[in-house]
């Protein structure tokens, strides 16, 4: 290997212990270790193909001849090292991969919801940190420490895991990446705890109260000290929520709908004499929303403007474009209700708890909120105490009446109210 010196063209050495393993030497003196040999069933058939292992600079003869050996032993074995780095090299990379599961399989399959938030979590989350790599030579770690830097979210490391599980399924499917491959299946989720903000009667009674007053009289005018105002407004300093974004928040309470079942509703899906809300799509599919007395009361002052109930404010479209949010409205009015930690989807949560505490029944509060699952109604469960209260009352009035020596009627107890009482 010294002794070979550059000459006007290159040329190789084969080494004589190990059949195709050789030093190749270039005209600018560079030397590199090469592995040849003849593809498909060997032979002089077989084109001859060529496998470089690197630098002289960087291998020594013996790293050297032990790379080509076992080069030599896939070959013998039926394997292709040159066509497998060739794929090594044209393997996707998980942002490329991601890229194509989101066209080909979220946007063509699933709603837009959902593709909205499938993007969010992709691009936010795993491609700044992950992207470059080829997606085969991807671990678990990898994910491992993606899940652990945002333990801080559980909600969103949890959802991230079943985005990703859900990408290299298609990838699996599509030949993306070698079958079997999924680099987070045995990643265990955080426990999540379910957040559930329910109203009570004095905080609807704000609530309410807060609506009208935005909708009508509205509340001084206030500038946010942390941000530059160009034009403070000199003679009505007071803000106001329109009459359509009322209406929403109204028609959220009263029929327990998503956000986005109220924004995209339109006027060719509601019936009146019926009162019905007839939705053709939803989260889960074609849906009916029964309306009570005051869902439809709200409808009857609800302006028509345009094709949309809630109609949008675009500039020259209103009322034939969706309204996109609720955010500024709700901001106002739960900050106006002192209930600024409320979300708008817990008034959803609250329609539900009503009826279940009403000792509705869960299937007839799954029916009313779309449910699909009867699972997923489920989480109500614990609300709906009334025949347990009842149930619990007469087993403590009979076992007190068996032991008390005075009887009692129609199992009513008089109970003693402390002075110190509220």
């Amino acid at each position: 290997m010294d002794g070979a010196e550059a000459r006007p063209a290159r040329y190789t050495i084969f080494d004589s212990a190990i059949p195709g393993f050789g030093l190749r030497i270039y005209p600018s003196g560079e030397k590199s270790w090469i592995f040849e040999y003849r593809g498909g069933e060997g032979g002089r058939r077989g084109a001859k193909k060529r496998v470089t292992i690197g630098k002289a600079s960087d291998f020594t003869v013996d790293q050297a001849r032990k790379a080509a050996d076992v080069l030599r032993s896939k070959v013998m074995t039926g394997g292709d090292p040159q066509a497998t780095r060739a794929a090594n090299r044209q393997a996707p990379t998980l942002a490329e991969v991601a890229a194509i599961f989101l066209e080909q399989h979220v946007h063509a399959k699933r709603k837009a919801g959902t593709a909205s938030h499938y993007a969010d979590i992709i691009n936010r989350i795993v491609i700044p940190e992950l992207g470059s790599t080829k997606a085969k030579d991807l671990k678990r770690s990898d994910f491992a420490r993606l899940h652990l830097a945002w333990r801080h979210t559980p909600f969103q490391a949890n959802r991230m895991l079943a985005v990703v599980g859900s990408m290299f399924s298609f990838a699996n499917i599509h030949g993306l990446v070698p079958e079997g491959v999924n680099p987070v299946r045995g990643i265990e989720k955080y426990g999540e705890d379910g957040r559930e903000r329910l109203l009570s009667g004095e905080e609807l009674v704000r609530l309410g109260a807060a609506i009208r007053q935005l909708e009508t009289v509205g509340i001084p005018w206030s500038i946010d000290p942390e941000k530059k105002t160009k034009h403070v407004p000199k003679s009505d300093q007071m803000t106001r929520i329109g009459t359509h974004a009322a209406a929403a928040l109204r028609l959220l309470i009263f029929t327990g709908a998503r956000l986005r079942e109220i924004l995209h509703l339109q006027w060719a899906h509601v019936d009146m004499e019926r009162g019905l809300f007839l939705l053709p799509d939803s989260k889960t599919g074609r849906k009916t929303i029964v309306l009570n007395a005051p869902a439809l009361e709200v409808l009857a002052a609800v302006p028509r403007v345009g094709v949309y109930v809630i109609a949008g404010d675009s500039a020259g479209q209103v009322g034939e474009k969706p309204r996109a949010d609720l955010k500024k409205p709700w901001t106002l009015v739960r900050k106006a209700a002192g209930l600024e930690d409320v979300r708008i989807h817990d008034l959803r949560h609250n329609f539900a708890s009503f009826g279940a505490g009403g000792g509705m029944g869960l299937p007839i509060i799954g029916k009313l909120l779309g449910h699909t699952q009867a699972a997923t109604t489920q989480r109500y469960a614990h609300l709906d105490n009334d025949p347990l209260r009842r149930a619990s009352n007469a087993i403590g009035s009979a076992i007190a009446a068996a032991m008390s020596d005075t009887p009692r009627d129609n199992n009513v107890v008089s109970i003693k109210v402390s002075d110190h009482s509220p």
